[in-house]
């Protein structure tokens, strides 16, 4: 990505509605997972950016942060984060109990060789006491519906957007199973979709669409989005901006 959308996306993760909302779901999803317990937990994030992620996945464990780019990790307040190509991971097979690829795949030119060193590293069985015995879990969120591609995609330098059948394949061709697939950020699927559609038309004079809220409209999203993640503890969903898969070795 550009060094002015690291910046915009730096400055506005904390309270901007679609960070918020995500972070909701991510604390969820990982809540609900069978990992040791936080003091032993070991939790990548991988492409971990500016780090908008970290303080929620460090409330489940002891977490690495690496990304390709020097840019985001420069913007860190923290340094639990270092360099390293996602295709080829400085990190010994088996090493993580959580592996979290939050909007990630999108980014890589070949996503099948970065799913197959996510699995990789993913411990192969459980670990510590309070741990199920199926292992480590990959966390995988990412763009949905190239009818959706917009300026976020453009000045985020996105190379795709995915389908549930595409990231089942994808994950599937990496030896992976899933465990769960859904899509999410549902209820603004249209509101979104007809934006994205008119900026086709109208482009905005803004470097990214983190820009085009207002307070009340934040609120309103944010309230929405974030409502999303007690509904997803218990059903999948069929439509979204988003989708999300639970996958394992």
């Amino acid at each position: 990505m550009r060094r002015a959308t690291y910046q915009v996306e730096h400055e506005v993760s904390a309270d901007h509605w679609w960070f918020r909302g995500r972070r909701r779901i991510l604390t969820r999803l990982v809540a609900d997972l069978p990992l040791p317990r936080a003091s032993d937990a070991r939790i990548l994030d991988a492409g971990c950016g500016t780090g908008a992620n970290t303080p929620a996945l460090a409330k489940f464990g002891r977490v690495f942060g690496v990304d390709a780019s020097p840019v985001p990790l420069s913007l860190r307040e923290d340094r639990r984060a270092g360099l390293a190509r996602l295709e080829h991971l400085p990190f010994a097979s088996g090493s993580f109990d959580l592996v979290a690829a939050l909007d990630l795949l999108e980014h890589l030119d070949d996503d099948l060789a970065g799913v197959r060193e996510l699995g990789r590293v993913l411990s192969p069985k459980g670990r510590g006491p309070s741990c199920g015995i199926d292992g480590g879990w990959l966390l995988v969120f990412v763009p949905a519906f190239e009818q959706l591609w917009g300026l976020q995609d453009d000045v985020s330098h996105h190379r795709r957007r995915y389908t549930a059948q595409s990231l089942r394949s994808l994950l599937t061709r990496a030896g992976l199973r899933v465990r769960r697939l859904s899509y999410f950020n549902t209820a603004l699927f249209f509101p979104i979709l007809a934006a994205r559609l008119a900026m086709r038309v109208v482009r905005p004079p803004v470097p990214t669409e983190n820009n085009l809220t207002t307070p009340a409209l934040n609120r309103l999203f944010g309230a929405v989005f974030g409502a999303e993640a007690a509904v997803l503890q218990r059903v999948d969903l069929p439509l979204g901006v988003s989708l999300l898969a639970l996958a394992q070795r």
